[in-house]
């Protein structure tokens, strides 16, 4: 089933650095191929966690996943979104931003860098809320390291824990109340409301559709509101947003190994496509449900990454160290999900 999906990637993945190397030699082939393994190594626990949505999700959907979103991924997160950020701190127009990313790139990088702060506080917050409202759900009955987790699913009955932590968390981060850091701490809260949001709507569109949550039984009853083509869009949001908050910290670290655009979006847009792809493979084969902790580690990892992001708010954290930590997570869940099955 996975290799079946990784063809498409594989030879999108040839044909990009083939274009390359002949648009700037083998220097513009091997960037591109180190950002393209920087994007996986950051984004994979971003495929375990988004299949668990994308199992919820029609075929049309998960289709419009691959197609849709990969153009969202590539062209709006990796080369729009930081123009628009740029533009709307330094006010100026997104055009002239644009324009200057392409024939001033040095500029153009320098700019992003000093955006930076404010980018890592809106993704940091945005996926800790993710970690977190994983792990203070009371409906949770799988438990990998079993003494913290059942804990921590107790307190999940307090109303909006993960939000109160997540806020707390974010002031110790942002050294509030000094007023240099007042942009991060409004980027930070913007990034928490963004996902309160996005999960509620998630939860009252299931409610209203007859959509049972994680952890219920199916009554076997057919439920045919009239709303229940929106549940699908809504969840095609929620992805696109976890998409963002996971690439927001690759886009901003590949100026430190490149400031050539079209390098950076081929390189970024390859690991994207590649991810998305593992994302339908998960969702299509069942691995979540197979392996039963591979969710808990990719959650661990998300946790990690929230807090690296935060943590660079303050002091520099090495893209190799949080990548090496993910996958550390994401392994001990794989084998001890194969122990568990034997």
């Amino acid at each position: 089933m996975v290799k079946k999906y990784l063809l498409n990637p594989i030879f999108v993945t040839i044909v990009v650095l083939i274009a390359m190397f002949w648009w700037g030699g083998a220097m513009a082939l091997a960037l591109t191929a180190i950002l393209a393994v920087l994007e996986v190594s950051l984004s994979f626990d971003n495929a375990i966690v988004n299949a668990k949505v994308l199992e919820r999700m029609t075929p049309p959907w998960q289709r419009r996943f691959l197609t849709w979103g990969i153009l969202l991924a590539v062209v709006g997160v990796r080369f729009i979104l930081p123009i628009i950020i740029v533009s709307i701190t330094t006010l100026t127009s997104p055009l002239a931003i644009a324009n200057l990313a392409f024939s001033q790139p040095t500029i153009y990088a320098g700019m992003v860098a000093h955006v930076r702060p404010a980018i890592e506080a809106f993704g940091g917050m945005f996926l800790l809320m993710v970690a977190l409202r994983f792990f203070f759900d009371e409906t949770k009955h799988i438990h990998w390291i079993y003494a913290l987790e059942r804990r921590l699913c107790r307190l999940g009955r307090i109303e909006a824990i993960e939000a109160a932590v997540a806020l707390i968390i974010l002031l110790i981060m942002t050294g509030f109340p000094h007023t240099d850091r007042l942009v991060e701490l409004l980027c930070g809260m913007i990034g928490i409301v963004i996902f309160i949001l996005l999960d509620g709507f998630t939860v009252l569109l299931d409610t209203i559709t007859g959509i049972k949550p994680q952890g219920s039984e199916d009554d076997g009853t057919e439920h045919t509101s009239t709303v229940s083509a929106s549940s699908p869009a809504v969840l095609f949001a929620y992805l696109e947003m976890i998409d963002v908050a996971f690439s927001l910290d690759g886009v901003v670290s590949a100026f430190a190994i490149t400031i050539s655009v079209p390098i950076m979006v081929a390189g970024l847009g390859i690991g994207a496509y590649f991810v998305r792809s593992l994302t339908v493979a998960f969702a299509e084969g069942g691995v979540i449900k197979t392996l039963r902790y591979l969710e808990h580690g990719a959650h661990y990892a998300i946790g990690a990454l929230a807090i690296s992001m935060l943590v660079s708010l303050s002091t520099e954290v090495p893209q190799w160290l949080t990548a090496s930590i993910g996958l550390t997570f994401v392994s001990l869940a794989f084998f001890s999900s194969q122990r568990a099955t034997e």
